[in-house]
């Protein structure tokens, strides 16, 4: 079963108060029927939902000494609105096949009418086998996708990302901070298209990992520009392990940039007052380095 979702701590900073913007449309009665059409097709652009797409475009044989294998390239997609991000992550049959027996545990009934595209014993590295498959899987995917509780599941998005992840963190471990932004950015774009079926905590670790290698690349403004995009979900959702080592990282990149750090290093301080011998006193960097072994 999936686990429950935990309840978000309402902001301080938020409002209820809805103020008048300068570039909200103009009440109705201002408006000709010209106008009321063309704000009405507007309206309906905008609010077109948005899905996920799945594209396996190609495919290509990896050759060992003693073994070859297929591995497909999958690209997410958003619709809905003008997608410019082309991100793609390459996988192998035996990737999907480990997936769909995952999803298989905790949602048999759901998925009674979805069905692995078949393993082939032979002619698996032929041309045509090769383009059958690739269409089969992208439809696998559209099929996987179009379950609620799937697309849903936590277990979604690792399909897509835990194979780079776990590679991004390797490189991070290894001191070659470079590739694994790389990596990492990859990770990021996908979390994001994800964002709307997931916990805002989805992208917390990478953005966190993001931050520790752009710091290390002595890259102030990027270190502090992605950690601050992680805060809100770590403060909404009471991730205190990242909360505290964020505020920190924050705090001193901040001094380093001339900004204005009195109010967050006023917020680290009532949390570890606060919350004495709960709050992890390590730095951000030792629980990136952590994650994803």
């Amino acid at each position: 079963m999936a686990e429950p979702e935990p309840e978000p701590e309402r902001d301080t900073e938020e409002t209820d108060i809805r103020t008048l913007d300068p570039d909200d449309p103009p009440s109705c009665s201002s408006l000709t029927t010209k106008e009321l059409q063309q704000n009405w097709r507007a309206v309906k652009q905008s609010e077109r939902p948005v899905r996920l797409l799945f594209e396996i475009p190609s495919a290509r044989i990896i050759e060992h000494t003693l073994s070859k294998h297929v591995v497909y390239e999958v690209v997410v997609m958003r619709s809905g609105s003008f997608d410019s991000r082309r991100v793609s992550v390459e996988r192998r049959y035996s990737d999907f096949s480990r997936f769909y027996h995952k999803l298989l545990e905790e949602f048999d009934e759901e998925l009674e009418e979805v069905v692995l595209p078949r393993k082939l014993l032979t002619g698996n590295f032929s041309p045509e086998i090769i383009s059958e498959r690739r269409l089969s899987l992208q439809d696998f995917l559209a099929k996987l996708y179009s379950v609620r509780c799937v697309r849903r599941s936590t277990l979604f998005p690792k399909f897509f990302t835990e194979q780079e992840q776990k590679r991004a963190h390797g490189l991070l471990r290894a001191g070659q901070f470079r590739p694994a932004v790389e990596q990492l950015q990859t990770v990021l774009d996908i979390e994001e298209k994800l964002l709307p079926w997931q916990q805002p905590t989805l992208i917390v670790p990478t953005l966190s990992a993001l931050a520790v290698c752009y710091r290390d690349l002595d890259e102030p403004e990027q270190a502090f520009s992605v950690a601050q995009r992680a805060l809100p979900a770590v403060r909404r959702y009471r991730l205190k392990h990242y909360r505290a080592a964020l505020l920190d990282l924050l705090v001193d990149v901040g001094y380093q940039l001339g900004r204005p750090v009195a109010q967050l290093q006023e917020e680290l301080t009532v949390l570890r007052d606060a919350e004495r011998g709960e709050v992890s006193s390590r730095s951000l960097k030792e629980l990136v380095v952590q994650e994803f072994t």
